[in-house]
C-alpha cells in the first residue's frame, strides 16, 4: 500500500514545485461528501475540488451515464465526427440559461478555456479589443485569463508582460472602503484616460467572486453595468465557472439578479468531475467567429458531455436548488452562533449565496484587519481533525465552503463541529 509520505516524496521528485496544494493528503477514493486517503484516513469534504462536486464524489446516476458513453466510444473530435450528445446538452443548456432571446453554445475543456473563448467571441462580433474586468477576480491560468484575474500573487507574479487591452476596476468591498459608485466612478475615469467605450469589446465580471473571497455582485452594479454595456455596445459576459450549476441556489447564480448577460462562461459543476466547460450566449453573439474559429481537440468530450446532461437530471429530480439553500442557511446559521465568541480565532463577514458560504478572520473582533496566518492554521488544524477546507481571497483570510449540494444533514453537522474546534483557541 502506498502512504502519503511516499506520494509526497515521488510528488517532489516528479512534478513542477508551480503546481500547489491546499493539503498534504493524497486521494485513495471518495463517495459523495467523503474521502478517504492514502493511509485509509476518513475526511469530510468541504472544498468540492474547488466547486467541481456539487453532484457529490461518483454521483451513481452520473458514473451510469459516463460509463454508458464509454461503451459507445470516448473521443472522435466534435470537428471531425459530431455525436449526438453535444447537441442534447447544448440544447438543454440553451433552454435553461439566462441568456435573452435565442442562445447557443460551445463545450471546451476548462474554465480558463471558456473565459478565453468567451473574450474571443466578444471580440470578433463587437470588432474591437479591450475586456473590462474587476480586482479580486479570478478567470483561469492562461496568458490571456491570468491578465483579467485581478491577483498578482501567485497568478501574475514573474510569469512576463501580461496581455494587451485588459484593465481592471475596483471591486466592491466594504472593508476596503468601495462601494457600488466608487466603482462606476472610475469605470467612468477609465472611459476618459485609458480607453474610449467604443473599444471595449466586453465587461466581465464574477456574480460572485470566487478566489477573491466570495464576495456578491451589489445588484445595482450588475444593473448599471447592463446599463453602461446597452448604452456603449460593449458585451457583459458572466463568468459562471464556480457559481453554476446550484452553489448559489439558482441553477446559475445570475437568476439572482433582474438583468441578463450576452455571454456567459461554465465549467467546474458542470460534468460533475469530469473536464468539461463552456459559453452559452446570443445567438448572433454566439455565431461571430468564422467556422473553424472555435474549438479544441476535447472539448465537448462524449463522455463528459453525458455525465453533463446526468447532472443536470440530478439537480432537478433531486432538488439540489432547495437542498444549496437549505445548506447555506443552516451554515449561515451555525456560523452566526460562533461570531462573537472570545475562545475561538475572530470571525466576521459572514456571506453567501445559497450554499456558496464564506467568512474571514481577521486579528481581532470589530477589525477588519485580515490575518492570512491564523486563516492557514485553521485550514491545518481541520486536516488533522479529518475536514478538508480552503480559504481564499486578496489578503488570504477568507475560509470558504464548498461541500457537496448532496451532503446529509448528518455529515455537514460533523464537518461544521469540525470547523468550529478548527477555530478554537
Amino acid at each position: 500500500m502506498t502512504h502519503n509520505a511516499d506520494l509526497t516524496a515521488r510528488r517532489s521528485a516528479a512534478v513542477a514545485r508551480g503546481i500547489g496544494h491546499a493539503t498534504t493528503l493524497f486521494a485513495s477514493r471518495a463517495e459523495n461528501a467523503e474521502l478517504w486517503d492514502a493511509d485509509g484516513n476518513r475526511f469530510i469534504d468541504f472544498a468540492g475540488g474547488i466547486a467541481v462536486l456539487n453532484t457529490g464524489h461518483r454521483h451513481p446516476k452520473v458514473q451510469a451515464a459516463a460509463l454508458k458513453q464509454m461503451d459507445a466510444f470516448t473521443h472522435t473530435a466534435f470537428q471531425v465526427v459530431p455525436y449526438e450528445v453535444y447537441i442534447a446538452l447544448a440544447e438543454k443548456i440553451n433552454a435553461l440559461a439566462p441568456i435573452e432571446g435565442p442562445a447557443k453554445c460551445a463545450f471546451f475543456t476548462t474554465g480558463g478555456e471558456a473565459v478565453e473563448n468567451a473574450v474571443k467571441i466578444a471580440r470578433c462580433y463587437t470588432k474591437r479589443d479591450g475586456v473590462i474586468a474587476f480586482t479580486g477576480g479570478f478567470h483561469g491560468r492562461t496568458a490571456l485569463t491570468s491578465a483579467l484575474t485581478g491577483k498578482v500573487v501567485p497568478y501574475k507574479k514573474d510569469l512576463g508582460p501580461q496581455q494587451p487591452g485588459v484593465y481592471h476596476l475596483p471591486f466592491p468591498v466594504e472593508a476596503s472602503g468601495i462601494d457600488t459608485d466608487d466603482t462606476l466612478k472610475m469605470l467612468d475615469y477609465l472611459f476618459k484616460a485609458d480607453i474610449a467605450p467604443d473599444a471595449v469589446a466586453a465587461i466581465i465580471i464574477e456574480p460572485v467572486q470566487g478566489e477573491g473571497g466570495f464576495l456578491i455582485t451589489p445588484p445595482e452594479l450588475m444593473r448599471a453595468l447592463r446599463k453602461k454595456c446597452d448604452e456603449h455596445g460593449i458585451l457583459l459576459i458572466a463568468d459562471e465557472v464556480q457559481t453554476g450549476f446550484g452553489r448559489t441556489g439558482k441553477l446559475f447564480a445570475m437568476e439572482n439578479y433582474d438583468v441578463k448577460p450576452d455571454l456567459m462562461t461554465m465549467a467546474k459543476s458542470l460534468a460533475g468531475g469530469y473536464p468539461l466547460s463552456g459559453v452559452v450566449g446570443r445567438a448572433e453573439v454566439m455565431d461571430a467567429p468564422q467556422v473553424g474559429g472555435l474549438g479544441g481537440t476535447y472539448g465537448g468530450n462524449p463522455v463528459a458531455c453525458a455525465a453533463a446532461l446526468a447532472v443536470l437530471e440530478v439537480i432537478e429530480e433531486e432538488k439540489l436548488l432547495d437542498a444549496a439553500n437549505a445548506q447555506g442557511a443552516r451554515l449561515k446559521a451555525r456560523l452566526e452562533a460562533l461570531a462573537g465568541r472570545n475562545d475561538i480565532v475572530p470571525i466576521t463577514a459572514i456571506r453567501g449565496l445559497g450554499a456558496m458560504i464564506a467568512f474571514d478572520i481577521v486579528t481581532e473582533l470589530g477589525s477588519h484587519t485580515p490575518d492570512a496566518v491564523a486563516t492557514k492554521a485553521v485550514t491545518t488544524k481541520a486536516q488533522a481533525h479529518g475536514l478538508i477546507l480552503l480559504s481564499c481571497g486578496v489578503y488570504g483570510n477568507t475560509i470558504r465552503i464548498l461541500a457537496p449540494l448532496t451532503a446529509s444533514d448528518e455529515v455537514m453537522d460533523e464537518g461544521i463541529a469540525i470547523l468550529e474546534k478548527a477555530l478554537t483557541l
